[in-house]
């Protein structure tokens, strides 16, 4: 009911601070499912971070990878996660058990990964340096997409709203439009600056509602086009973009940007500091600029696909903006009154009467009449929020929430059992090994489960030596490698990164290069707030 009622009163985007998601971890990136009640947030040492958002807290986390998680992405019915890390491996997660089905090693470092919206058969992802990759996960196969030029491979991909099409764009400022099933070209433009100069394409973002999408160009420039007007063009077409917005006075560079979930307003994370930018997308007008902490980066942002809430990532920890939630009683009861001292309230003759002596009978015909009325209370109404445009109900097997098992402090070995002394020697060998398996599944650590397939990807004339953006420019292998700690001399280096964490004594980073297995997994329980990798990879 509260979800039929958003979208009728005043504006509907976030208007302050509400709160912050803490990972331990460094958080990196966040999505929403497709209902907004969960929140997969993917962190610094390789753990994916699930937040029952209407609690607020933890409802699952999955260890996911040995470097940092880079990219996310939901399927559509909500029980598979799929996650890009550093070390150019792609994993599709099982969210209610945590384990992984299948993973896929690229040679070159991931910039995104997209479960086709109504296919969850499908991953699209791009690699750096490379053409666009569908994969098809039942049986690992892959189709590179065509691309306008070979020799220019900055590459950035996108499903649209139903998964009909995939809409690239590259360096040149060019986007085409393929047919997702036979990879056919069906349309294509150029995106110009006022003169003929092109430039580059940065992200490709679409509603959730709607055929409206929005091009990121390095132009600090947003342009919003309708994709009906794009199909219509066809080929080496001229749209006109339906709006273009930007920061005059300061010229800023976007980050990040996103629709919001009726897809009537659009937020821009700003690449120079933590603020975000919402306009209105039928006027083009900036109705809203919500400043994080000073000095603070941001990496991502996401808006609810159902409320007006945005998270940001910043600093490692995941912001949450809302609108302000004043009480109003009198919604309540229309004869409520606020009174600022106590009155000696007059009560009525009979008002407090069990029953009214006074009563006069009703008419009988319209109180039977109400009576023999039934009631439905069984039938559950979809809630048009949830459902697509093309549908008309809910999806019955969707994972909206997920169970948390109570955490028991002292498990009792066997209440109803024999005690202890009567137990023999070969039985206490094979309790206290169960005990210790009890004991390790309490602690979060999982049994040991099969090994995933794992698939490698093999793409022509991409170079194996690419660093993947979060961790820094590219280099020799021997600058990619930094100790644990406080970075010592870092005065050179630092100028180059854009975000400097604040170093705590006593902490300890988690190398991200160059380090045994073993030794990395023996430090992802600890939390990382500093060190040289965060220096690295932020």
């Amino acid at each position: 009911m509260n979800l039929e009622l958003l979208e009728s009163f005043g504006q509907n985007y976030p208007e302050e601070a509400d709160g912050t998601l803490d990972c331990i971890s460094m958080a990196l990136t966040c999505t929403f499912n497709r209902w907004g009640t969960l929140l997969a947030v993917g962190c610094n040492d390789g753990r994916i971070v699930i937040w029952d958002f209407l609690t607020r807290g933890i409802a699952k986390i999955i260890s996911a990878h040995i470097h940092p998680v880079c990219s996310l992405c939901w399927s559509r019915d909500g029980h598979k996660l799929v996650s890009a890390s550093t070390d150019n491996i792609v994993s599709q997660w099982d969210v209610l058990s945590g384990d992984c089905d299948q993973r896929f090693r690229f040679p070159s470092p991931i910039l995104k990964v997209q479960y086709h919206p109504r296919d969850q058969n499908k991953v699209l992802v791009c690699p750096m340096k490379s053409a666009p990759v569908m994969l098809t996960l039942s049986d690992s196969k892959h189709v590179v997409l065509p691309v306008d030029d070979d020799s220019d491979l900055n590459v950035v991909a996108s499903f649209d709203r139903r998964g009909e099409y995939i809409y690239t764009g590259n360096a040149k400022g060019k986007i085409l439009v393929l047919k997702t099933d036979s990879q056919d070209l069906v349309a294509s433009f150029r995106v110009t600056t006022g003169t003929s100069n092109t430039t580059a394409i940065k992200s490709i973002e679409f509603a959730r509602k709607g055929s409206c999408f929005l091009i990121n160009t390095a132009d600090r420039i947003i342009r919003v086009y309708d994709g009906r007007e794009i199909l219509t063009c066809g080929r080496d077409g001229e749209p006109e973009p339906m709006q273009k917005l930007q920061d005059l006075v300061n010229r800023t560079p976007w980050k990040k940007c996103c629709f919001s979930g009726d897809g009537e307003y659009i937020v821009a994370g700003s690449a120079r500091q933590h603020a975000l930018y919402i306009w209105e997308k039928s006027i083009g007008n900036l109705v809203k600029i919500l400043h994080g902490t000073r000095g603070e980066l941001l990496l991502d942002v996401a808006w609810h696909p159902v409320r007006p809430i945005i998270a940001s990532i910043s600093s490692g920890v995941v912001s949450i903006w809302a609108q302000n939630q004043v009480e109003n009683w009198s919604a309540f009861a229309p004869d409520f009154k606020e009174l600022d001292e106590n009155v000696e309230y007059e009560e009525r003759e009979s008002e407090f009467d069990i029953e009214d002596e006074d009563k006069s009978e009703p008419e009988q015909t319209g109180a039977d009449a109400a009576e023999d009325e039934e009631v439905d209370v069984t039938s559950v109404d979809p809630i048009a929020a949830f459902c697509s445009s093309d549908e008309e109900l809910e999806d019955s097997k969707a994972l909206l929430y997920l169970p948390i098992a109570p955490e028991v402090e002292d498990p009792e070995e066997n209440p109803y059992g024999p005690p202890p002394d009567a137990v023999p020697t070969s039985l206490m060998d094979e309790g206290a090994s169960s005990e210790k398996k009890r004991q390790s599944s309490a602690d979060g650590s999982q049994p040991p489960k099969k090994k995933p397939k794992t698939t490698n990807i093999e793409l022509q004339g991409v170079p194996n030596d690419e660093v993947h953006p979060l961790l820094g420019v590219k280099g020799d292998g021997k600058s990619k490698k930094k100790q644990a700690g406080r970075p010592k001399g870092s005065k050179g280096k630092e100028k180059d990164s854009p975000f400097k964490p604040k170093l705590y004594k006593g902490d300890r980073g988690l190398p991200l290069e160059g380090s045994t297995k073993g030794k990395v997994q023996a430090e992802l329980s600890q939390p990382l707030t500093a060190g040289g990798a965060i220096s690295e990879l932020l």
